[in-house]
């Protein structure tokens, strides 16, 4: 573990492992879009995150019975209502974790919530919110998935239910990120009407989790779970027909931020909330018409292109805000 130092938050105090060590650990790319967000909103919306990847790192334990990874996630949601600082996760949910980094966010717990509880009420109140969506996707998807026996692949049944599991753990995230801007930073943030931002956050975070979805198919399929409201999951041609057709919605889900970012008020702004998007699209790009086989080779962007889009990122934000890089 690096040495420990504070690192300030307009004005307050957060552990530098914290906000570096851990979130670095357990975040590819979002890592970079937060680092970019102007002070006010960057500690609620690190502190939000990390607590979604707690949550999120506590669903995906498959070697703890589903029924205790829901009741976990009830308690989370508990101690969240309370502000309990003294919380903390079993050692035997931690243990159960393969990946060190994730079991160091789980053992982060009680430093997450001390570092909650010192944030205002109205940013609580957001982080609350979004937490309860969150899980209710979660939750949902266990109770799905959980119980599937032997080789059995299960499907979401419609198209409605992916839409709503999309909203949930990750369409509320932007809404979330949205109400968090206007709270913070007010006219700042953006000048657009907030109804109309929320419509584009929503849907820019739902085009996020389906393009993960979409990566993540043969990995999912591997598990039993198959995301994608398809008839027969072993069905390699209606599979991959359903991709594309979900594909070509991802696109239209993720232009969504490229308008929610123009709306945006500073280029540290347009940057952090243009990034994923521009992420995506080449992530669109690179699965389109790819094999099955192909897909299972696990398509990434390397990383020296993230750092280029961050480039181009930059250069588009400051050009649309007149050079001004306002923090």
């Amino acid at each position: 573990m690096r040495e420990l130092r504070a690192y300030s938050f307009g004005g307050r105090m957060m552990n530098a492992s914290l906000e570096t060590d851990i979130l670095k650990g357990v975040s590819r790319s979002f890592y970079l879009s937060l680092r970019f967000l102007p002070v006010p909103m960057r500690r609620p919306a690190v502190i939000a995150y990390l607590l979604a990847r707690t949550t999120d790192t506590i669903a995906d334990s498959a070697s703890v019975p589903h029924t205790e990874r829901m009741e976990r996630l009830t308690v989370i949601l508990e101690d969240l209502r309370h502000g309990r600082t003294d919380a903390e996760i079993p050692a035997g949910l931690i243990s159960s974790t393969p990946l060190i980094r994730e079991r160091q966010l789980l053992e982060s717990y009680s430093r997450l919530m001390e570092a909650l509880v010192s944030l205002s009420i109205a940013e609580i109140g957001l982080i609350h919110e979004v937490l309860k969506i969150i899980v209710s996707g979660q939750i949902l998807d266990l109770e799905r998935f959980g119980t599937r026996t032997g080789e059995e692949i299960r499907t979401l049944a419609n198209p409605q239910r992916l839409e709503d599991y999309t909203w949930r753990v990750a369409g509320s995230v932007g809404e979330f990120w949205t109400k968090l801007g206007y709270l913070t930073l007010r006219e700042k943030f953006s000048r657009e009407d907030p109804a109309i931002l929320l419509t584009h956050a929503a849907k820019y975070g739902q085009g996020l989790q389906l393009v993960n979805i979409l990566r993540d198919l043969p990995e999912d399929l591997a598990q039993g779970r198959c995301y994608l409201p398809v008839k027969n999951p072993k069905d390699e041609q209606e599979l991959m027909e359903s991709f594309s057709a979900w594909r070509q919605q991802a696109n239209v889900w993720v232009k969504h931020g490229r308008q929610y970012s123009a709306a945006l008020g500073t280029a540290r702004l347009k940057i952090s909330s243009a990034l994923p998007a521009m992420i995506a699209m080449e992530t669109l790009e690179q699965i389109e018409g790819a094999s099955f086989s192909q897909l299972s080779e696990r398509i990434k962007i390397p990383r020296k292109r993230v750092y280029r889009l961050i480039w181009q990122a930059w250069l588009e934000s400051l050009k649309a805000s007149g050079g001004s890089y306002v923090s």
